[in-house]
Protein backbone atom coordinates (compact mmCIF):
# COMPACT_ATOMS: atom_id res chain seq x y z
CA UNK A 1 0.00 0.00 0.00
CA UNK A 2 2.79 2.46 0.83
CA UNK A 3 3.98 2.07 -2.44
CA UNK A 4 1.64 3.13 -4.05
CA UNK A 5 0.90 6.33 -2.79
CA UNK A 6 4.10 7.84 -3.78
CA UNK A 7 3.62 6.79 -7.20
CA UNK A 8 0.71 9.00 -7.90
CA UNK A 9 1.75 11.88 -5.87
CA UNK A 10 5.23 11.98 -8.61
CA UNK A 11 2.98 12.06 -11.39
CA UNK A 12 3.05 14.98 -13.51
CA UNK A 13 0.41 17.42 -12.94
CA UNK A 14 -0.26 20.85 -15.04
CA UNK A 15 0.15 23.63 -12.50
CA UNK A 16 -3.02 25.30 -11.25
CA UNK A 17 -2.00 28.45 -12.45
CA UNK A 18 -1.67 27.64 -15.74
CA UNK A 19 -5.70 27.46 -15.22
CA UNK A 20 -5.67 31.39 -14.69
CA UNK A 21 -3.62 32.44 -16.90
CA UNK A 22 -6.26 30.18 -19.16
CA UNK A 23 -8.61 32.27 -17.75
CA UNK A 24 -7.07 35.45 -18.84
CA UNK A 25 -6.32 34.30 -22.36
CA UNK A 26 -10.38 33.70 -22.24
CA UNK A 27 -10.77 37.07 -21.75
CA UNK A 28 -8.29 38.68 -24.36
CA UNK A 29 -9.02 35.87 -27.03
CA UNK A 30 -12.72 37.12 -26.92
CA UNK A 31 -11.46 40.08 -27.54
CA UNK A 32 -9.27 39.35 -30.45
CA UNK A 33 -12.25 37.05 -31.98
CA UNK A 34 -15.54 39.00 -31.53
CA UNK A 35 -15.35 41.37 -33.75
CA UNK A 36 -16.17 38.40 -36.25
CA UNK A 37 -19.48 38.25 -34.59
CA UNK A 38 -20.33 41.77 -34.36
CA UNK A 39 -19.08 42.49 -38.06
CA UNK A 40 -23.01 43.24 -39.48
CA UNK A 41 -23.89 45.75 -36.35
CA UNK A 42 -20.49 47.43 -36.26
CA UNK A 43 -20.05 47.94 -39.93
CA UNK A 44 -24.29 49.34 -39.75
CA UNK A 45 -23.49 51.93 -37.12
CA UNK A 46 -19.96 53.19 -38.19
CA UNK A 47 -21.17 53.47 -42.08
CA UNK A 48 -18.42 51.36 -43.72
CA UNK A 49 -18.60 48.18 -45.51
CA UNK A 50 -17.84 44.78 -44.08
CA UNK A 51 -14.08 44.23 -45.24
CA UNK A 52 -13.97 47.03 -43.79
CA UNK A 53 -15.11 46.61 -40.42
CA UNK A 54 -13.05 42.99 -41.09
CA UNK A 55 -9.55 45.41 -41.02
CA UNK A 56 -10.12 45.76 -37.22
CA UNK A 57 -9.14 42.13 -36.63
CA UNK A 58 -6.09 42.79 -39.11
CA UNK A 59 -5.47 46.07 -37.13
CA UNK A 60 -5.76 43.66 -33.85
CA UNK A 61 -3.15 41.42 -35.48
CA UNK A 62 -0.78 44.08 -36.61
CA UNK A 63 -0.58 45.08 -33.18
CA UNK A 64 0.49 41.98 -31.86
CA UNK A 65 2.66 41.48 -33.98
CA UNK A 66 4.50 44.60 -33.44
CA UNK A 67 3.68 44.69 -29.31
CA UNK A 68 4.42 41.12 -28.41
CA UNK A 69 8.17 41.85 -29.04
CA UNK A 70 7.87 45.26 -28.00
CA UNK A 71 6.22 44.76 -24.68
CA UNK A 72 9.04 41.65 -23.99
CA UNK A 73 11.85 44.50 -24.86
CA UNK A 74 10.13 46.96 -22.36
CA UNK A 75 9.69 44.48 -19.48
CA UNK A 76 12.36 42.06 -19.73
CA UNK A 77 13.69 42.69 -16.31
CA UNK A 78 10.32 43.67 -14.91
CA UNK A 79 9.01 40.71 -12.35
CA UNK A 80 6.22 38.47 -14.42
CA UNK A 81 3.26 39.41 -12.42
CA UNK A 82 4.02 43.04 -12.45
CA UNK A 83 4.27 42.54 -16.53
CA UNK A 84 0.98 40.71 -16.26
CA UNK A 85 -0.73 43.16 -14.07
CA UNK A 86 0.25 46.08 -15.96
CA UNK A 87 -0.90 44.64 -19.57
CA UNK A 88 -4.02 43.26 -18.75
CA UNK A 89 -5.07 46.56 -16.56
CA UNK A 90 -4.27 48.23 -19.61
CA UNK A 91 -5.86 46.21 -22.24
CA UNK A 92 -9.35 46.51 -20.16
CA UNK A 93 -8.74 50.49 -20.08
CA UNK A 94 -8.20 50.74 -23.63
CA UNK A 95 -11.92 48.19 -24.22
CA UNK A 96 -13.52 51.20 -22.18
CA UNK A 97 -12.00 53.74 -24.87
CA UNK A 98 -13.19 51.47 -27.67
CA UNK A 99 -16.78 51.56 -26.54
CA UNK A 100 -16.74 55.18 -26.03
CA UNK A 101 -15.20 55.53 -29.36
CA UNK A 102 -17.02 57.98 -31.87
CA UNK A 103 -16.02 56.52 -35.31
CA UNK A 104 -13.54 54.02 -37.20
CA UNK A 105 -10.18 55.36 -36.74
CA UNK A 106 -10.34 55.80 -33.26
CA UNK A 107 -11.79 52.34 -32.89
CA UNK A 108 -9.25 51.11 -34.99
CA UNK A 109 -6.30 52.90 -32.59
CA UNK A 110 -7.52 50.57 -29.75
CA UNK A 111 -7.37 47.91 -31.44
CA UNK A 112 -4.16 47.88 -32.22
CA UNK A 113 -2.87 49.48 -28.50
CA UNK A 114 -5.08 46.38 -26.81
CA UNK A 115 -3.14 44.22 -28.93
CA UNK A 116 0.38 45.65 -27.80
CA UNK A 117 -0.81 45.08 -24.42
CA UNK A 118 -2.37 41.18 -25.27
CA UNK A 119 1.00 40.85 -26.98
CA UNK A 120 2.67 41.81 -23.88
CA UNK A 121 0.91 39.32 -21.82
CA UNK A 122 0.55 36.58 -23.94
CA UNK A 123 4.55 35.99 -23.56
CA UNK A 124 4.90 36.51 -20.75
CA UNK A 125 1.87 33.85 -19.92
CA UNK A 126 3.42 31.54 -21.97
CA UNK A 127 7.29 31.63 -20.76
CA UNK A 128 5.44 31.52 -17.39
CA UNK A 129 3.44 28.57 -18.16
CA UNK A 130 6.81 26.08 -19.12
CA UNK A 131 8.43 27.33 -16.61
CA UNK A 132 5.98 26.19 -13.61
CA UNK A 133 5.18 22.76 -15.85
CA UNK A 134 6.68 19.48 -15.49
CA UNK A 135 8.60 18.75 -18.66
CA UNK A 136 6.45 15.62 -19.40
CA UNK A 137 3.23 17.85 -19.90
CA UNK A 138 4.38 20.82 -21.41
CA UNK A 139 2.34 20.36 -24.62
CA UNK A 140 -0.54 19.71 -22.48
CA UNK A 141 0.31 23.00 -20.71
CA UNK A 142 0.74 24.72 -23.06
CA UNK A 143 -2.32 23.76 -24.75
CA UNK A 144 -4.52 24.34 -21.55
CA UNK A 145 -3.11 27.98 -22.07
CA UNK A 146 -4.67 28.21 -25.67
CA UNK A 147 -7.47 26.27 -24.27
CA UNK A 148 -8.47 29.89 -23.12
CA UNK A 149 -9.08 30.69 -26.62
CA UNK A 150 -11.07 27.24 -27.29
CA UNK A 151 -13.40 28.54 -24.48
CA UNK A 152 -13.11 32.26 -25.95
CA UNK A 153 -14.56 30.92 -28.81
CA UNK A 154 -17.30 28.70 -27.14
CA UNK A 155 -18.29 31.03 -24.72
CA UNK A 156 -17.21 34.63 -25.11
CA UNK A 157 -17.54 35.44 -28.79
CA UNK A 158 -21.17 33.68 -29.22
CA UNK A 159 -21.65 35.92 -25.73
CA UNK A 160 -20.35 39.17 -27.19
CA UNK A 161 -22.10 38.62 -30.77
CA UNK A 162 -25.05 38.31 -28.60
CA UNK A 163 -24.79 41.05 -26.40
CA UNK A 164 -23.86 43.10 -29.62
CA UNK A 165 -26.81 42.16 -31.61
CA UNK A 166 -29.36 42.72 -28.68
CA UNK A 167 -27.69 45.63 -27.18
CA UNK A 168 -25.64 46.94 -29.86
CA UNK A 169 -21.43 46.39 -30.12
CA UNK A 170 -20.50 49.14 -27.70
CA UNK A 171 -21.81 46.67 -24.72
CA UNK A 172 -19.63 43.67 -26.21
CA UNK A 173 -16.46 45.84 -25.95
CA UNK A 174 -18.03 47.17 -21.89
CA UNK A 175 -18.50 43.55 -20.80
CA UNK A 176 -14.82 42.77 -21.86
CA UNK A 177 -13.58 45.58 -19.61
CA UNK A 178 -15.58 44.55 -16.88
CA UNK A 179 -14.22 40.57 -16.80
CA UNK A 180 -10.63 41.55 -18.20
CA UNK A 181 -10.80 43.71 -15.25
CA UNK A 182 -11.62 41.01 -12.58
CA UNK A 183 -9.02 38.54 -14.31
CA UNK A 184 -6.69 41.37 -13.27
CA UNK A 185 -7.89 41.57 -9.50
CA UNK A 186 -7.63 37.61 -9.24
CA UNK A 187 -3.80 37.67 -10.84
CA UNK A 188 -2.77 40.21 -8.53
CA UNK A 189 -4.38 38.20 -5.31
CA UNK A 190 -3.23 34.45 -6.21
CA UNK A 191 0.15 34.78 -8.01
CA UNK A 192 2.91 35.79 -5.34
CA UNK A 193 5.53 38.04 -5.64
CA UNK A 194 8.02 36.38 -3.47
CA UNK A 195 9.47 34.02 -6.32
CA UNK A 196 13.11 33.13 -6.37
CA UNK A 197 13.05 31.30 -9.59
CA UNK A 198 13.94 32.76 -12.92
CA UNK A 199 12.34 32.14 -16.16
CA UNK A 200 15.42 31.88 -18.31
CA UNK A 201 17.86 30.55 -16.07
CA UNK A 202 16.24 28.26 -13.72
CA UNK A 203 17.10 24.52 -13.24
CA UNK A 204 13.57 23.34 -14.61
CA UNK A 205 12.68 22.04 -11.04
CA UNK A 206 9.51 20.77 -11.74
CA UNK A 207 8.08 20.29 -7.84
CA UNK A 208 8.32 23.79 -7.50
CA UNK A 209 5.18 26.16 -8.55
CA UNK A 210 7.10 29.88 -8.85
CA UNK A 211 4.56 32.39 -7.96
CA UNK A 212 5.84 34.48 -11.18
CA UNK A 213 7.04 37.54 -9.71
CA UNK A 214 10.48 36.69 -11.01
CA UNK A 215 11.98 39.00 -13.40
CA UNK A 216 12.43 38.12 -17.11
CA UNK A 217 16.24 38.48 -16.52
CA UNK A 218 19.25 35.82 -15.06
CA UNK A 219 19.76 35.66 -12.04
CA UNK A 220 22.27 38.01 -11.25
CA UNK A 221 20.40 40.26 -12.82
CA UNK A 222 22.99 41.33 -15.90
CA UNK A 223 22.44 43.98 -18.13
CA UNK A 224 19.90 44.59 -20.78
CA UNK A 225 22.69 44.34 -23.95
CA UNK A 226 23.23 40.94 -22.12
CA UNK A 227 19.66 39.38 -21.57
CA UNK A 228 19.31 40.46 -25.66
CA UNK A 229 22.11 38.70 -26.53
CA UNK A 230 20.84 35.26 -25.01
CA UNK A 231 17.68 35.76 -26.07
CA UNK A 232 18.76 36.96 -29.60
CA UNK A 233 20.75 33.13 -29.76
CA UNK A 234 17.66 30.95 -30.46
CA UNK A 235 17.01 33.05 -33.56
CA UNK A 236 20.11 32.13 -35.28
CA UNK A 237 19.76 29.23 -37.74
CA UNK A 238 16.87 28.26 -40.14
CA UNK A 239 14.94 25.86 -37.48
CA UNK A 240 13.15 28.91 -35.11
CA UNK A 241 11.83 30.39 -38.81
CA UNK A 242 10.47 27.52 -40.49
CA UNK A 243 8.75 27.09 -36.64
CA UNK A 244 7.34 30.66 -36.96
CA UNK A 245 6.41 30.31 -40.75
CA UNK A 246 4.46 27.43 -39.83
CA UNK A 247 2.99 29.12 -37.24
CA UNK A 248 1.66 32.04 -39.10
CA UNK A 249 0.50 29.99 -42.22
CA UNK A 250 -1.66 28.27 -40.32
CA UNK A 251 -3.18 30.69 -38.28
CA UNK A 252 -3.63 32.53 -41.44
CA UNK A 253 -5.98 29.84 -43.14
CA UNK A 254 -7.93 29.88 -39.98
CA UNK A 255 -9.08 33.90 -39.97
CA UNK A 256 -9.39 33.64 -43.80
CA UNK A 257 -12.22 31.72 -43.38
CA UNK A 258 -13.26 32.05 -39.19
CA UNK A 259 -13.30 35.75 -40.19
CA UNK A 260 -16.33 35.81 -42.58
CA UNK A 261 -18.45 32.92 -41.39
CA UNK A 262 -20.80 35.16 -40.09
CA UNK A 263 -21.90 36.55 -43.94
CA UNK A 264 -21.20 33.26 -45.04
CA UNK A 265 -23.96 31.61 -42.65
CA UNK A 266 -26.36 34.12 -43.34
CA UNK A 267 -25.65 35.12 -47.12
CA UNK A 268 -24.66 31.88 -48.41
CA UNK A 269 -26.34 28.72 -46.36
CA UNK A 270 -29.07 31.00 -46.39
CA UNK A 271 -28.96 31.21 -41.96
CA UNK A 272 -31.21 33.42 -39.64
CA UNK A 273 -28.26 35.76 -38.48
CA UNK A 274 -29.98 35.02 -34.88
CA UNK A 275 -28.30 31.31 -35.69
CA UNK A 276 -25.07 32.96 -35.63
CA UNK A 277 -23.83 33.37 -32.01
CA UNK A 278 -25.29 29.44 -31.70
CA UNK A 279 -22.50 28.35 -34.64
CA UNK A 280 -19.57 29.94 -33.38
CA UNK A 281 -20.33 28.24 -29.91
CA UNK A 282 -21.01 25.27 -32.02
CA UNK A 283 -16.94 26.20 -33.28
CA UNK A 284 -15.78 26.66 -29.43
CA UNK A 285 -16.38 23.04 -29.18
CA UNK A 286 -14.80 22.11 -31.81
CA UNK A 287 -11.50 24.36 -30.93
CA UNK A 288 -12.01 22.66 -27.36
CA UNK A 289 -12.00 18.94 -28.53
CA UNK A 290 -9.31 20.09 -30.53
CA UNK A 291 -7.34 21.17 -28.00
CA UNK A 292 -7.80 18.82 -25.26
CA UNK A 293 -6.56 16.15 -28.35
CA UNK A 294 -4.24 17.94 -29.77
CA UNK A 295 -2.60 18.91 -26.39
CA UNK A 296 -1.74 15.32 -25.48
CA UNK A 297 -0.88 14.20 -29.17
CA UNK A 298 2.32 16.74 -29.05
CA UNK A 299 3.36 15.07 -25.47
CA UNK A 300 4.00 12.25 -27.74
CA UNK A 301 5.09 13.53 -31.20
CA UNK A 302 5.26 17.85 -31.82
CA UNK A 303 5.70 17.44 -35.85
CA UNK A 304 3.26 14.15 -36.06
CA UNK A 305 0.34 16.36 -34.23
CA UNK A 306 1.46 19.30 -36.96
CA UNK A 307 1.11 17.41 -39.80
CA UNK A 308 -2.40 15.67 -39.33
CA UNK A 309 -4.26 18.81 -37.87
CA UNK A 310 -2.97 20.81 -40.78
CA UNK A 311 -4.44 17.91 -42.89
CA UNK A 312 -7.29 17.94 -41.27
CA UNK A 313 -7.66 21.62 -41.47
CA UNK A 314 -7.17 21.58 -45.43
CA UNK A 315 -9.65 19.03 -45.75
CA UNK A 316 -12.12 20.57 -43.57
CA UNK A 317 -11.84 23.55 -45.60
CA UNK A 318 -12.40 21.32 -49.01
CA UNK A 319 -15.42 20.22 -47.60
CA UNK A 320 -17.23 23.80 -46.44
CA UNK A 321 -16.52 25.23 -50.01
CA UNK A 322 -18.80 22.49 -51.36
CA UNK A 323 -21.03 22.36 -48.91
CA UNK A 324 -21.57 25.83 -47.71
CA UNK A 325 -24.91 26.52 -49.36
CA UNK A 326 -26.32 23.98 -47.32
CA UNK A 327 -26.50 25.21 -43.54
CA UNK A 328 -26.82 21.87 -41.69
CA UNK A 329 -24.00 20.28 -43.44
CA UNK A 330 -21.82 23.89 -43.59
CA UNK A 331 -22.27 23.96 -39.53
CA UNK A 332 -20.92 20.27 -39.34
CA UNK A 333 -18.04 21.33 -40.98
CA UNK A 334 -17.37 24.72 -39.33
CA UNK A 335 -17.01 22.39 -36.19
CA UNK A 336 -14.38 20.55 -37.83
CA UNK A 337 -11.97 22.98 -39.06
CA UNK A 338 -12.52 24.13 -34.80
CA UNK A 339 -11.31 21.06 -33.61
CA UNK A 340 -8.36 20.45 -36.98
CA UNK A 341 -7.67 23.86 -36.64
CA UNK A 342 -7.14 24.25 -32.50
CA UNK A 343 -5.76 21.05 -32.45
CA UNK A 344 -1.92 22.43 -33.66
CA UNK A 345 -2.00 25.17 -30.95
CA UNK A 346 0.11 23.50 -28.24
CA UNK A 347 2.39 21.64 -30.83
CA UNK A 348 3.27 24.82 -31.99
CA UNK A 349 4.37 26.25 -28.93
CA UNK A 350 6.24 23.44 -27.81
CA UNK A 351 7.98 23.74 -30.72
CA UNK A 352 9.38 26.98 -30.52
CA UNK A 353 10.43 26.44 -26.57
CA UNK A 354 12.30 23.01 -27.91
CA UNK A 355 14.47 25.12 -29.96
CA UNK A 356 14.73 28.41 -27.44
CA UNK A 357 14.91 26.44 -24.25
CA UNK A 358 17.32 28.29 -22.51
CA UNK A 359 16.20 31.88 -23.64
CA UNK A 360 12.30 31.85 -24.74
CA UNK A 361 11.16 34.93 -23.69
CA UNK A 362 11.89 36.90 -26.79
CA UNK A 363 11.05 33.44 -28.48
CA UNK A 364 7.79 33.19 -27.34
CA UNK A 365 6.51 37.01 -28.16
CA UNK A 366 7.83 36.75 -31.97
CA UNK A 367 6.08 33.51 -31.86
CA UNK A 368 3.22 35.27 -30.51
CA UNK A 369 3.94 37.75 -33.09
CA UNK A 370 4.02 35.37 -35.73
CA UNK A 371 0.34 33.90 -34.80
CA UNK A 372 -0.53 37.54 -35.39
CA UNK A 373 1.26 37.82 -38.41
CA UNK A 374 -1.62 34.94 -39.64
CA UNK A 375 -4.69 36.72 -37.79
CA UNK A 376 -3.43 40.45 -40.03
CA UNK A 377 -3.11 38.25 -42.96
CA UNK A 378 -5.73 35.73 -43.25
CA UNK A 379 -8.95 38.61 -42.97
CA UNK A 380 -6.77 41.06 -45.27
CA UNK A 381 -6.74 37.79 -47.81
CA UNK A 382 -10.28 36.71 -47.26
CA UNK A 383 -11.53 40.79 -47.12
CA UNK A 384 -9.70 41.27 -50.64
CA UNK A 385 -11.19 38.21 -52.52
CA UNK A 386 -14.32 39.32 -50.75
CA UNK A 387 -14.04 43.15 -52.62
CA UNK A 388 -13.04 41.34 -55.86
CA UNK A 389 -16.19 40.18 -56.06
CA UNK A 390 -15.80 36.49 -55.89
CA UNK A 391 -18.40 35.82 -52.62
CA UNK A 392 -18.42 34.94 -49.39
CA UNK A 393 -16.79 31.31 -50.46
CA UNK A 394 -14.06 32.55 -52.02
CA UNK A 395 -11.77 33.13 -48.46
CA UNK A 396 -12.48 29.02 -48.09
CA UNK A 397 -10.28 28.84 -50.82
CA UNK A 398 -7.77 31.56 -50.30
CA UNK A 399 -7.49 29.34 -46.64
CA UNK A 400 -6.79 25.84 -48.18
CA UNK A 401 -3.70 27.45 -50.16
CA UNK A 402 -2.70 28.66 -47.09
CA UNK A 403 -2.72 25.33 -45.18
CA UNK A 404 -1.24 23.55 -47.56
CA UNK A 405 1.76 26.19 -47.90
CA UNK A 406 2.09 25.80 -44.00
CA UNK A 407 2.70 21.70 -45.02
CA UNK A 408 5.15 22.52 -47.32
CA UNK A 409 6.89 24.44 -44.57
CA UNK A 410 6.32 21.50 -41.86
CA UNK A 411 8.11 19.32 -44.71
CA UNK A 412 10.95 20.94 -45.12
CA UNK A 413 11.51 21.30 -41.18
CA UNK A 414 11.73 18.25 -40.66
CA UNK A 415 14.16 17.82 -43.56
CA UNK A 416 16.43 20.57 -41.57
CA UNK A 417 16.05 18.66 -38.42
CA UNK A 418 17.26 15.31 -39.77
CA UNK A 419 20.00 17.15 -41.37
CA UNK A 420 20.88 19.37 -38.15
CA UNK A 421 20.41 16.49 -35.59
CA UNK A 422 20.43 13.46 -37.47
CA UNK A 423 21.49 11.59 -34.35
CA UNK A 424 18.85 12.52 -31.96
CA UNK A 425 15.60 11.56 -33.13
CA UNK A 426 13.48 12.83 -29.99
CA UNK A 427 13.79 16.29 -31.70
CA UNK A 428 10.42 14.96 -33.16
CA UNK A 429 9.28 14.69 -29.57
CA UNK A 430 9.19 17.26 -26.62
CA UNK A 431 12.20 17.25 -24.34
Amino acid sequence: MSTCTPARERRPRVPAQVYLLAAVIFCLGTSEFMIAGILEPLSADLAVSIPQAGLLITGFAVGMIVGAPAMTLLTLTLPRRATMIITIVGFAALHILAALSPDYGLLMATRVLSAFACGGFWAVAAVHTTRISPAAVQGRALANLVGGLTVANLVGVPMGTWIGTQFGWRATFWAVALVTALAAVLITVTIRPDATIRPDTDSHDTDAEPSGDAPHAAEAKPGLRTLLRAELAAFKGPRIWLALSTTALFQASVFASFSYFSPLLTRVAGLSPELVPAVLAAFGIGAFVGVVVGGRLADRNVFGNIIGSLAALAISLGALWLCAENGVLAIIMIVLIGASGFSIAGALNTRVFQIATDAPTLAASVNTSAFNVGNALGPALGGWVIAAGLGFRAPIIVAIGLALAALIIVAVAIRVETRVLPKDRSVLRPR
